[in-house]
């Protein structure tokens, strides 16, 4: 009898982003004239369950959207890329969530998120995927999502055996109890800076300093966008990798294709340092793409 693939679950947040394109992004009380829009299924959660399935693992998602048609797009956004939805649900009341995303020429962005349906995720939905927890090699979480119910997950993947990563973004504290149930924590130079409390330099050699300041996980990799991302652990293993050289189109998702096919490489058995070798090589295809070439809803 052939093992099923392995699986990595997401267990997070659902967006409809609207993303527009413009010269600059606006100052408080100035209107700028755009180039163009377009919309874009998203979320820290969806673009991460996505990402793990484009790197050819088993994919599933928990998560929650509104009964409106953001909604249902994103559920048939899901179904596109070969994501088990089957416990993403509707919530009565509350809309999907969703985002505006302004893009500049560089191909730099800034975004505002509400959060929606996101919010009203609990530990009732982990007791209700307990069919999907209990084969889960790899849980990613993320920080879109209420605390309480990421250490419901956490706990009940734990509790299986499975390993849990949770992506800390947006940056916020976490609680004592989050982090003993992390075994890999993964953020940004910001991110990193707010959780070590001291200032991180956006450059390999920050990131690498900056993973050795977060002691208080059993492992954390610290990404510097264009430059690279460097891990460390307690059983003292360091190392920071290069980024690919590409040419930036968009870095709009980057971090969480990242995300998803580091996740994908760890469920497979890949060591560390390999795994992140075929994220950065994820992450540096997707900036490299075209928004509208990266397939819409």
């Amino acid at each position: 009898m052939t093992a099923s693939p392995p699986l990595v679950t997401v267990f997070g947040s659902l967006h409809y982003d609207i993303m527009v394109e413009a010269p600059d992004r606006p100052r408080k009380g100035e209107t700028v004239t755009g180039h163009a829009w377009h919309p874009k299924c998203g979320g820290k959660g969806g673009n991460q369950a996505v990402s793990a399935a484009r790197a050819g693992v088993r994919a599933a998602m928990i998560g929650a959207v509104g009964d409106d048609d953001f909604g249902r797009t994103l559920l048939d956004n899901l179904d596109r890329w070969g994501v088990d939805r089957r416990s993403v649900r509707e919530a009565s009341g509350a809309g999907s969530g969703m985002s505006v995303a302004i893009f500049d020429d560089s191909g730099d962005y800034g975004a505002v998120i509400v959060s929606g349906s996101n919010l009203t995720l609990s530990e009732k939905d982990i007791a209700e995927a307990a069919e999907l927890i209990a084969q889960t090699a790899v849980l990613l979480l993320q920080n879109e999502v209420p605390e309480a119910a990421n250490i419901a997950a956490a706990r009940a993947v734990k509790a299986q055996g499975g390993r849990v990563l949770l992506n800390a973004a947006p940056a916020r504290k976490l609680s004592a109890e989050l982090i003993a149930l992390t075994d890999i924590v993964i953020v940004n130079a910001i991110e990193a800076e707010f959780l070590a409390g001291v200032p991180v330099v956006d450059t390999l050699e920050g990131a690498a300093n900056a993973a050795g300041m977060l002691g208080s996980y059993p492992a954390a990799i610290v990404t510097a966008g264009g430059e690279g991302v460097a891990y460390r652990d307690r059983d003292g293993q360091a190392f920071a990798l290069p980024a690919m050289p590409v040419k930036v189109i968009s870095t709009h998702g980057a971090g969480d294709e990242f995300v998803g096919a580091f996740a994908a490489g760890l469920a497979r058995g890949q060591p560390v340092e390999a795994a992140l070798a075929a994220a950065n090589a994820a992450a540096a295809l997707l900036v490299a793409t075209p928004e509208r070439e990266r397939g819409g809803p």
